[in-house]
């Protein structure tokens, strides 16, 4: 019983570090005033009929605080790289040339960095809910486990270990948020 009490520790553990990274991954995406080539990620890039990822297709520069330069491996994507990202809801205007295009990133308004800060908190609540989530399984497995017939204890211990690390890995979304907010509202 013990082995299996481990188990789901650490699952639990290894499932809230995911989430964590997840909503990291997440914030990463949003734009905070600056050009950063995570802004693209998202987006596809139509190439012979195949969407892909546009860091699969070009390189992805950043010549300063305020602008993209992608080149593609190949001329001809230069058009499909400009529609991609005038078709996207990044709200930026490309401008091609022979070499590739460039994405100049305007300066956020005091509106848009409010908004932002909104998307991050609906972030961050998401990656909370899907902490909060796994500590739920873990401590129905658990209670499984008890009815199984293990040690009472064990389980309470075991519970208070996950309790502990969902409050932990809480605490670094909090960081997270935080952090962004910051970067977000910083002009």
């Amino acid at each position: 019983m013990d082995e299996e009490i481990q188990f789901y520790l650490s699952e639990a553990e290894e499932s809230m570090g995911k989430s964590l990274q997840h909503t990291g991954l997440e914030l990463s995406r949003i734009r905070a005033g600056k050009a950063s080539p995570a802004m693209l990620d998202s987006l596809r890039v139509d190439y012979y009929g195949t969407p892909t990822p546009i860091a699969q297709i070009a390189n992805i520069s950043v010549p300063d605080a305020r602008s993209l330069f992608i080149k593609p491996w190949e001329k001809n994507m230069i058009s499909e790289v400009a529609k991609a990202i005038k078709n996207s809801d990044l709200g930026l205007n490309p401008a091609s040339d022979a070499e590739g295009v460039r994405l100049n990133i305007p300066p956020m308004t005091e509106e848009r960095r409010r908004d932002l800060v909104k998307q991050v908190k609906n972030e961050t609540e998401s990656g909370k809910i899907r902490i909060r989530g796994i500590r739920k399984d873990v401590n129905e497995s658990l209670r499984k486990l008890l009815k199984d017939g293990a040690a009472e204890d064990a389980i309470k211990d075991a519970e208070a270990k996950v309790q502990k690390a969902t409050d932990a890995y809480i605490s670094k979304i909090d960081e997270l948020m935080s952090k962004k907010e910051s970067e977000i509202m910083t002009i």
